[in-house]
Formats: C-alpha cells, sequence, structure tokens
C-alpha cells in the first residue's frame, strides 16, 4: 500500500532531503568544532556563539559563517600543518629509531666510552652483546 503511493520523484525528494540533512548535520559539526578549537576566543565568546546557534541554528550557523568564515579556514590549515609536522616527526623518529641497525649500536656505545660513560670492560660486554 505505502509502495503504491511512492513515485519516483517521491524517492528523488526523499533523496535530496536527506542529502540535504546530512549536509546540514555535517555544517553544524564542522562550526561547533571550530568553534572548540579557536584558540582566539575566550569562553564567554564561544558560550555565546553556542547559544545562539541552539537557539537559532540556521540563522546562528549562517551568521557564524559569515563573520567567522575565514577563521574556520585558516584553523583548518593550522590543524593539517600541525597533524603533518607531527607525522613527518614521527617517521623520522621511527626511520631513525631503526635505521643504522648494529653499526648504529656500536656507535652510540663507542661514543659512550669516549665520553666516559662507559669503561672499555663495560664496552666489551655490550659489543659481544650487540655482535652475538
Amino acid at each position: 500500500m505505502l509502495a503504491s503511493d511512492f513515485g519516483t520523484g517521491q524517492v528523488f525528494w526523499s533523496f535530496l532531503w536527506f542529502t540535504m540533512f546530512f549536509i546540514w548535520i555535517w555544517l553544524l559539526i564542522m562550526v561547533f568544532s571550530d568553534i572548540f578549537r579557536s584558540h582566539d576566543l575566550n569562553g564567554v565568546s564561544k558560550f555565546l556563539w553556542i547559544f545562539f546557534i541552539i537557539l537559532l541554528p540556521y540563522l546562528g550557523v549562517f551568521v557564524y559563517l559569515i563573520a567567522r568564515g575565514h577563521k574556520m579556514g585558516e584553523h583548518a590549515i593550522a590543524d593539517a600543518k600541525a597533524r603533518d609536522e607531527a607525522a613527518q616527526a614521527y617517521i623520522r623518529q621511527a626511520a631513525g629509531s631503526a635505521g643504522g641497525g648494529t653499526a648504529a649500536e656500536l656507535e652510540k656505545l663507542a661514543a659512550l666510552r669516549d665520553s666516559g660513560v662507559l669503561d672499555q670492560q663495560e664496552f666489551d660486554a655490550q659489543k659481544a652483546k650487540l655482535l652475538a
């Protein structure tokens, strides 16, 4: 009974409304995340923006995008750069600790021996352990 009343045009409109609803939810998530990650807003300003968006959602989001849309882009770029730098640092750290193998460990032991941290007996014991 319900399927006979639901035509092709109605399916299209249902998909369209669902898509618009999904975009609206995503936009709300992006605006709220931008409010919370903004270091240039104090707590009172964040509260007022959130209150305005909850009280009048469509108008609040629209005004926020007009007033602080450029800051959203700047925050997104800064976050992307921070994530990229963290990933690069991790890759360098992981490659540095894995690179060289036994030769790198022997160089570290020799540097410790030369600086006086290890004496010759400790150096020889660690060297034998590495080479075994």
